[in-house]
């Protein structure tokens, strides 16, 4: 049975109609998911029992908290270490978190708070070294170390 070339034509075009459909759907799909994620940076180096700047935790851009992954690293020499929070900024209220101290003892660290000086998250191998509340919106590295002690910390959302 002998095909007609219309319909061989149209098929043709139906077919081509739909992978093209397909394509874009799935990279408009695709372009949604990757996107780039802000960060911020910040180095410290402070001595026995000083605090850094405020370091101020980001919202999204309507203005409400959104998660923002907040890890912090002390490079000094004999008391290197690592530790990290998920962290919620209530606007003007208190900072939520939960997440993981430092190597020696290494255990999980939750709370909220507003409250200057409140322990968030210990950052470096001797638990002297700690993000910690500076305000409803801000966050602070404090060394409670007799000595000096660099590191940074970043923010990711």
């Amino acid at each position: 049975m002998p095909r007609s070339p219309k319909l061989s034509r149209f098929l043709g075009l139906l077919v081509a109609t739909l992978i093209v459909t397909l394509t874009l759907a799935v990279t408009a799909r695709a372009v949604e998911i990757l996107t780039i994620p802000n960060a911020a940076f910040v180095n410290y180096n402070l001595g026995a029992g000083a605090n850094s700047g405020p370091i101020t935790v980001p919202l999204t851009d309507a203005g409400v908290g959104s998660g923002v992954l907040v890890m912090g690293v002390c490079n000094t020499a004999g008391v290197r270490g690592v530790g990290f929070v998920t962290l919620l900024r209530v606007p003007n209220s208190f900072l939520e978190w939960v997440g993981l101290e430092s190597t020696f003892g290494a255990t999980i660290t939750q709370g909220f708070s507003g409250a200057v000086g409140t322990h968030i998250v210990f950052i470096d191998f001797s638990h002297q070294v700690d993000i910690e509340v500076n305000n409803a919106n801000t966050i602070r590295v404090h060394n409670g170390s007799a000595g000096l002690r660099a590191g940074n910390v970043k923010l990711i959302w």
